[in-house]
């Protein structure tokens, strides 16, 4: 009983481990896009370089801020996900944190 429990807050600890990297990866990716949003908000051009795969492509300035406003969006959307993820993650734990001391007294 008391190994199954050490070994699932284990587990849910590598869990929320894994979750909390890839939120600040998102993270850091968000930042990337609104970086890339705000110069494209300074330019005066009407085309710009979109990096595809191993090809950078010229496309209209209006079309990249669309992308990126989408990705962006989506970037969000998973980050909010693993947010509440994490949350549950971290309510597992306490419950099993608490189950271990009731089992180690």
């Amino acid at each position: 009983m008391e190994e199954d429990l050490v070994g699932d807050f284990q587990n849910y600890q590598q869990e929320l481990q894994t979750v909390v990297i890839q939120k600040e990866s998102l993270r850091l990716q968000s930042m990337e896009v609104a970086k890339a949003m705000e110069e494209l908000q300074k330019t005066n051009q009407k085309t710009a370089f979109k990096i595809t795969g191993n090809v950078m492509i010229s496309k209209p300035v209006e079309e990249i801020k669309k992308d990126l406003e989408e990705l962006k969006e989506t970037i969000e959307l998973k980050i909010k996900s693993l947010e509440k993820n994490e949350e549950r993650i971290n309510n597992k734990l306490r419950e099993l944190q608490s189950k271990l001391k009731e089992v180690m007294k």
